[in-house]
């Protein structure tokens, strides 16, 4: 088991979860851009709440695509 990297606790709990990234919205910009489904687990203390999680290779490829579009822009 880890300890939490916030509060030192070892009462961590890994929990999957669903979420969607979106990026973030500058007048008009990025409003035609769907959002990335991702699946992570989350590494939740069970103590203070903090919570980490690493995104698949699959959600981390268009985000990165997403990103470096809207920096060109």
């Amino acid at each position: 088991m880890m300890v939490c990297r916030s509060c030192g606790s070892r009462n961590e709990a890994e929990i999957v979860a669903e979420m969607m990234i979106h990026f973030p919205f500058s007048g008009l910009k990025n409003l035609d851009k769907p959002g990335i489904p991702a699946f992570p687990t989350l590494a939740v203390c069970l103590a203070c709440g903090f919570t980490e999680f690493t995104i698949t290779e699959d959600a981390l490829r268009p985000l990165t695509e997403g990103v470096r579009y809207s920096a060109e822009a």
